[in-house]
């Protein structure tokens, strides 16, 4: 509920504090008096444009704030939450707006700035008003249709349809996703293969390049290293000169010595040693030079390996080990590519099953609808009725449409005042206060299924007075029962069904007028009422007269709304 509206050199207001209590509350004051500023005010604190102007003069800004106690915060939370704003504390909730005569406009929400645009949010959360200032959820097509199911009870229904859409949508994007690359994704199907075949031609392992290199080195060096070989091996096991005969001659020569110096028994054992030695590496060398080949077709088929080697990592890689990679991410981007058209038939085959199921499900929740839309014009038109409108007629006209979130439908709320006048949608009925009676009457409706807190009803009883006026003031305490309601009225019938009841008046102070507004005891009341009943000049017969209205109102049984 609002709790506390504070404002500050905003018109005629120099400073002002309103604290409203659950159930109705009404603003009362002669014409001029500056009830249209408390208005003025919660639109400011709902984001609504601001004009300077409105700044009381001599003074260098006017605030606006209001203080809120919220009973389930979870939904505001979860908007502040999103715009980065601390959350209501113990379900309060101030907001707070400044327009600087010098400067620009600065807005606060628990005490942390932030822009119109999330005021605006919010604000939609916390208060409806009704009147001549445009912040009438009621006028938008998509809240009437939350209405219409709400009052119909649609509501599983509905969620049924919705789970149905969400999966249609989601195939029909991924097919149209993958059949708008269609001719994009040929051409990359061709440079895939190209590239794969690359380099899947080339064989490459990891160690290419270093085994290449190493072969290209051993081929170019061919000639030279078997020259080189084979003096090494002629000196290990040759002729009478190589390493291999002058050991064995070592060894008879020490097998002689150890008969006459035993100690030389270890000497003959190394000799053996060395001699096996010399044979493994003179077969080591042999069999090593046996595979070398002084070829110069060898040295062109590895120089032109090495350059197919080096072509591969300028286009895929700094490295051999970055070529096999990019061919294993080509491949897989050629597998998921090739498979396109078959989840392109899937894709066909899930789409028609979903788009069956949405139309089935939108079937039945446009006759759960229709249904609604009758009793729920039946029912707004028995309240008006009560408000002044006898022979009025209200409709909640439900259209065909494609599938969207909501359903296949669109239900535009429309409202014919008069006996043989076309029904015209709500937004296009020209007195603020056929709208605001005609809210009325659809709010006491669909009472237990609005969740915005404050309702907020301004001229409510403009061009109505008598029981007309008695009965709007019983429909407004009603609706109070579910919500907090404000009424700024100019009817003591409405008035005095009042929990609460506020007077505006206009005084001069140093020469400059301003306003203020105080919540009235039991004689205050009664005064204002009988001002409101016969003018300035108060009698004991208008005060009698007010004080048995006040009584009566207040003791009258409040129907559920």
């Amino acid at each position: 509920m609002l709790c506390q509206l504070s404002v500050k050199n905003l018109a005629i207001v120099e400073a002002a504090q309103v604290d409203f209590t659950a159930g109705l509350n009404v603003v009362t004051g002669e014409t001029g008096s500056g009830k249209s500023v408390l208005i003025g005010a919660l639109s400011l604190l709902l984001g609504e444009r601001a004009d300077k102007g409105a700044i009381r003069g001599g003074a260098a800004e006017a605030v606006a704030e209001a203080r809120f106690e919220l009973a389930r915060p979870d939904a505001v939370n979860a908007l502040l939450d999103e715009a980065g704003l601390p959350p209501c504390e113990g379900g309060q909730l101030i907001i707070r707006r400044a327009l600087a005569a010098a400067s620009a406009g600065r807005c606060w929400i628990n005490d942390a700035a932030t822009t119109l645009q999330t005021l605006r949010t919010v604000g939609q959360q916390l208060v409806d008003m009704h009147g001549p200032y445009d912040h009438q959820s009621l006028l938008a097509a998509d809240f009437q249709l939350d209405l219409l199911d709400a009052f119909g009870h649609c509501d599983s229904r509905r969620a049924a349809y919705r789970e149905a859409y969400d999966a249609w949508r989601a195939s029909r994007r991924e097919r149209e996703t993958l059949a708008g690359d269609s001719a994009s994704a040929d051409e990359e199907i061709d440079r895939l293969q190209y590239a794969i075949g690359e380099i899947e031609a080339a064989a490459l392992t990891e160690d290419d390049e270093e085994t290449l290199v190493a072969r290209h080195a051993e081929a170019a060096n061919a000639e030279a290293i078997l020259s080189l070989g084979g003096t090494i091996g002629a000196a290990l096991d040759g002729d009478d000169a190589s390493a291999q005969h002058a050991l064995a001659v070592a060894q008879q020569r020490l097998a002689e010595l150890v008969h006459l110096l035993p100690e030389a028994e270890e000497w003959l054992a190394e000799a053996r040693s060395a001699a096996v030695q010399v044979q493994e590496l003179s077969r080591t060398i042999n069999d090593r030079l046996q595979r070398i080949e002084a070829d110069p077709g060898l040295i062109e088929q590895l120089e032109a390996r090495m350059a197919t080697v080096q072509k591969l990592k300028r286009r895929f890689g700094s490295t051999v080990s970055d070529v096999l990679a990019a061919l294993e991410r080509k491949t897989a981007r050629l597998r998921e590519l090739q498979s396109r058209s078959e989840r392109l038939a899937a894709l066909d085959g899930e789409i028609a099953r979903h788009e069956a199921l949405v139309r089935e499900r939108a079937a039945t929740l446009s006759r759960e609808r229709q249904g609604a839309a009758g009793r729920l014009a039946r029912a707004i038109t028995r309240e008006l009725r009560d408000l002044g409108f006898a022979k009025a007629a209200f409709e909640a006209a439900l259209a065909p449409r494609d599938p969207g979130p909501t359903g296949a439908d669109t239900v535009a709320f429309r409202f014919a005042p008069n006996p043989g006048e076309p029904a015209s949608a709500l937004r296009d009925i020209a007195s603020s206060g056929e709208i605001a009676r005609v809210m009325l009457a659809t709010k006491s409706v669909l009472a237990e299924h609005d969740r915005i807190p404050v309702l907020i009803f301004d001229e409510i009883d403009a061009n109505v007075g008598g029981e007309i006026g008695r009965a709007v003031g019983r429909k407004l305490r009603a609706l109070a029962r579910t919500h907090q309601v404000v009424s700024i009225t100019h009817l003591p019938q409405v008035a005095a069904y009042g929990h609460s009841h506020f007077a505006v008046a206009k005084h001069t102070r140093n020469g400059r007028t301003c306003a203020t507004i105080a919540a009235v005891d039991a004689e205050q009341r009664a005064a204002e009422l009988a001002r409101m009943l016969g003018g300035a000049d108060l009698t004991p017969l208008s005060l009698e007269h007010a004080r048995e209205m006040l009584q009566t109102c207040q003791q009258e049984p409040t129907p559920r709304p």
